[in-house]
């Protein structure tokens, strides 16, 4: 898994339905999502279809059209709307940790990338939209975020 990625249309499609959340139960044309957002429209548009297919938004047309959550901003979390995006939170050369089978002194690796993604689920499965709205995180995670180290790169000496 190396270092955590997050791909630019994850990070996008996170960005959109929290502009969404925000404006709730209002809705919100993808002009102004990709204006308040600096997302490319084109780009967008793609994105806001994915998260309509997996039923997380909603749209209709109209004078009062646009796009809106279909579900409460608390009950979507960050993992969700990664999902849609990107399937898999982690995985090892497209396949599920889980599924390795390493030969030899790695034998035990796939254990390591198995403890890796539950500590990646553990933040982005229980942090929803509305507690990155509302700057609330779970204490497990405001805790993380606590560390000087949280804030380093590898390499990087100098706290944030």
């Amino acid at each position: 898994m190396g270092a955590v990625r997050i791909t630019a249309r994850v990070d996008y499609a996170v960005r959109a339905a929290l502009e969404l959340a925000a404006a709730a139960p209002d809705a919100l044309t993808s002009e102004r999502i990709a204006t308040a957002q600096g997302i490319p429209a084109r780009f967008l548009q793609a994105i806001l279809r994915d998260l309509q297919g997996a039923r997380l938004v909603s749209s209709q047309r109209g004078r009062e059209g646009g796009y809106r959550l279909a579900l409460p901003a608390e009950e979507i979390s960050i993992a969700r709307v990664m999902r849609v995006e990107q399937g898999f939170l982690a995985d090892v050369h497209g396949e599920r940790p889980e599924d390795l089978d390493y030969p030899g002194p790695a034998h035990a690796l796939g254990t390591v990338w198995v403890a890796a993604r539950a500590s990646y689920r553990r933040v982005l499965e229980q942090v929803t939209l509305a507690d990155v709205i509302h700057g609330t995180l779970p204490d497990h995670v405001a805790e993380l975020v606590g560390l000087e180290t949280a804030w380093r790169s590898f390499g990087d000496d100098a706290p944030r």
